[in-house]
Order: structure tokens, then C-alpha cells, then sequence
């Protein structure tokens, strides 16, 4: 953080009167490790820093990215570089109309210092919980850092420590079940027992196939299969943006012509996350409750949305989808999901989402992994893979019957450019009908 403050003041002094900055921060500790036939295959360390600079001028601005070396004065003249070169491209630029600037000098402070396991206990824990099977995995963690400061004297900081360890198991036929155990907190009890699901899913992989013909069943979604019907919702449903000109997937919710279930209620709920508490635009971001007992209450709002539409920002990102969501438990005990399930099918995971009417709401998708046909609340064979396609008015409204009272902290395995912050807290999902097209 030092460095940060150190490169703002810096800043602060070499811009001109007519000036204004944006200066993001975000860097990264992280220890990776590959698992091949629960071995080690490839292990390492990434150490990394970088800024995104955006200046503005007159209505113009512009962003540049800038990698950081750890050197105070290498640093400095990058940041120096990349001033001039932003300096010379705004004149070539037009004015930005939506371009909504916070002039509030907030100050947001986090850090989340829950100490990491050391790498030997997590291997001794991932080795002695998958002995006997071919486990295949990726496993990060580390401290992530997010800043932000600008030339109104708002400045941000947020370091969370946080693990994710994303793995499957793989059957002798070549089938698999894919699970993942993340968070703040290593413990190596309920690693073990996530592992120890997961190897008795495993078990019924070698069963026949039961096969089924497209129709409606009954049907328990996991955390893992409802996260893949949350993030497409998610891709424009609360955008503020995407509402006004129509164009969410959720309209018919945020107007009131469709309802969900009185089971969901979704939060952005950024306190406690491993999201920042500000947004790259500079505005602070808060807890944000989107629907209600399944009704439309709120909306994912940035800067730009604000100025267009004349609405107040929340802070959402540029996308406007949410970074840290949770949905409410439910009452259904983990014990008790197969009773009452009864006959149906158990999903792990879904895959291949996409929309086949979006206004509709409605999805389709591939089941993946671990399904399974369940009879009189015992599970009886896997199933090969089937097409669904259903509204989500139907899966989480009218045909949910429970969530489960236990839900799974999902976070993002993205290491694209850096390791992703993204969370979602789930329970799984038990609905009375789930249409299979083929």
C-alpha cells in the first residue's frame, strides 16, 4: 500500500491545474499448484503489480496500463511515461457526454488477513483425502490487493487472502466428477469431506447408463449447477443499462409481469467479500439487494448508466453484473436432499448455457459430470448427457420446491491476466419439473 500512496502523491504533483486522474491499483501473491493422478505435477510462484491510469481533460479521458517493477524510481518514470503518452492522445479524442466523475474524497480501507494454510499442509491434506484416485486439480492462493485513488483525494484499499482449489476425479471408463473447495479459512476436515462426496459419486460412475427419454423430472441442482444458471442471468439481467434499453434477460421481472419464487432473495452483497468496496470508476460500492422474495427490487447501476439515464450510481462495474452475490439459504437439510428428491435427477453441473428466448428468460445447456437417476431417495445409475431447456420463471419460480439450509462458496478459478475476485454463495436447488429436450 505504501508503494501505492507513494506513486499517487507522485501523480498528484505532476498533473496540471486542468488535470484529473484515476489511478487502480491491484497485485497479487499467489502460489499455484497442478495435480495430475493426485501428484504434484507443477508447482510456482506469480508475483505481480500493475496500475491503470486514466486521465481527463476537458470532457476527454483516457486509460493506460501500466506493469509495475517493485523499483520506486523505475516505477515512477513508467508512471511519468505513461502521463505524457495519455497527454498526447487526448487532444485526438471527443468529448465523453456520459462521463459521470465523483468529486467525494471517500476513504475505504480493508484488509482481510485470515492466515493461509502453509503449502505443505494443503498437500498433505489433498494427498491423504484423494489416495487411491486419479484427482486432477488446480489449486491457488495467495493475498489479492485492489486500489484506487484520484485527484479529488478519494483513495481505496482492500488485501484479502482467500484459496481455491478447483478438481475432478476421474472413473477408470474416463467419466468424472468436478467439485472445488474455496475461501478465507483451510480446513482440512471439510476438505475431506468434500473430497469424500465426491469419491462417492464416483463410486455410481461405474454403473450402466440409465437412459432417459426427453421429457419432465424432477430434479436436485447443486451449487455448482445452479452458479452456471446464475451467471448467465447474470450477464446483463441487472444492468441498469441493459434494463432501460430493454435488453435484460430479467425484464419482465424488473416490470413486473413475472415473478420468481419467494424462496430468492439474490444479494450483491460486497461487505465481507473478497470484492473491493469501491469501483475502478472511483465511486464507493455498497450491499445491493436485487430481488426480494421474487420480486425485482434493485439494479446494478455505473457511472455511465447513471449519467444516461438519470439514475444515482451504486458503484457497479463497467458490465454492471455483480462481483460478490449470495443467495439466501433455504431449509433443506444436505442430509435429506435424496428423500426428498425421491425419483429424479441429482445434477453436479451444467454446461453450454445460453439463451433460446431471451426476453423469455429462457435457457438451454448440456447436463455435465456427475448425474445421476435417483429412485426412492437412492441413487440408482448415472445418466449420459441430456439437453435441458426451461425458463428461469419455471426453475426458480414456480417449479422451485426448497433451497438448502448448507450453501457452497464458489469462487471464480479465472486466472486470465490475474486471479479473479468474483464470488458466488449458493445453495442447491430442488424443482418440481426440469424439461430435457434431448
Amino acid at each position: 500500500m505504501n508503494n501505492f500512496k507513494a506513486l499517487v502523491q507522485w501523480l498528484k504533483q505532476a498533473i496540471t491545474d486542468k488535470e484529473q486522474f484515476h489511478l487502480g491499483y491491484a497485485d497479487e501473491a499467489s502460489e499455484f499448484v497442478r495435480f495430475n493422478h493426485a501428484q504434484v505435477r507443477q508447482a510456482g510462484q506469480v508475483q505481480q503489480a500493475s496500475l491503470n491510469l486514466k486521465l481527463i481533460n476537458d470532457g476527454r479521458h483516457a486509460d493506460l496500463g501500466i506493469t509495475l517493477s517493485g523499483e520506486p524510481a523505475l516505477d515512477r518514470q513508467r508512471l511519468a511515461d505513461g502521463l505524457q503518452q495519455l497527454r498526447e492522445t487526448l487532444p485526438l479524442l471527443p468529448r465523453d457526454p456520459y462521463l459521470l466523475l465523483n468529486h467525494n474524497a471517500w476513504q475505504s480501507h480493508n484488509e482481510q488477513a485470515r492466515p493461509l494454510p502453509e503449502l505443505a499442509q494443503v498437500l498433505e491434506a489433498i494427498g491423504q483425502a484423494a489416495d487411491g484416485v486419479d484427482l486432477v486439480g488446480f489449486y491457488a492462493a495467495g493475498p489479492i490487493s485492489r486500489g484506487f485513488a484520484s485527484s479529488d483525494g478519494a483513495f481505496g484499499w482492500h488485501r484479502a487472502n482467500s484459496f481455491n482449489f478447483d478438481f475432478s476425479l476421474f472413473h477408470a471408463n474416463g467419466e468424472a466428477v468436478k467439485a472445488s473447495y474455496a475461501g478465507h479459512t483451510w480446513n482440512s476436515e471439510e476438505f475431506a469431506a468434500r473430497l469424500q462426496q465426491a469419491r462417492r459419486q464416483l463410486e455410481f460412475l461405474g454403473r450402466p447408463l440409465h437412459t432417459l427419454a426427453p421429457g419432465q423430472y424432477r430434479a436436485y441442482l447443486a451449487p455448482a449447477a445452479l452458479e452456471e444458471i446464475i451467471s448467465i442471468i447474470t450477464w446483463g439481467g441487472f444492468s441498469a443499462q441493459a434494463i432501460a434499453s430493454k435488453g435484460s434477460s430479467l425484464q419482465k421481472l424488473y416490470a413486473g409481469e413475472q415473478a420468481l419464487s419467494p424462496l430468492i432473495k439474490l444479494d450483491e452483497q460486497v461487505s465481507g467479500s473478497l470484492s473491493q468496496a469501491f469501483s475502478t470508476e472511483g465511486y464507493p460500492r455498497g450491499d445491493v439487494t436485487l430481488i426480494n422474495q421474487g420480486k425485482a427490487e434493485g439494479q446494478l447501476i455505473n457511472s455511465r448508466s447513471a449519467a444516461e439515464y438519470g439514475l444515482s450510481t451504486n458503484g457497479a462495474s463497467s458490465d454492471e453484473s455483480p462481483s460478490a452475490l449470495q443467495m439466501a439459504a433455504g431449509d433443506l437439510a444436505q442430509a435429506d436432499i435424496l428423500k426428498q428428491l425421491g425419483t429424479g435427477l441429482y445434477i453436479s453441473n451444467l454446461w453450454y448455457l445460453n439463451y433460446s428466448d431471451l426476453p423469455a428468460a429462457r435457457l438451454t445447456g448440456m447436463t455435465r459430470f456427475a448425474t445421476f437417476w435417483v429412485e426412492d431417495g437412492e441413487i440408482k445409475a448415472p445418466v449420459s448427457t441430456m439437453r435441458f431447456d426451461d425458463s428461469v420463471y419455471n426453475l426458480l419460480g414456480s417449479q422451485l420446491e426448497a433451497l438448502t439450509a448448507e450453501r457452497e462458496l464458489l469462487l471464480s478459478p479465472s486466472t486470465y491476466d490475474r486471479r479473479n475476485t468474483a464470488s458466488n454463495l449458493l445453495p442447491g436447488a430442488l424443482v418440481k419439473r426440469l424439461t430435457l429436450t434431448l
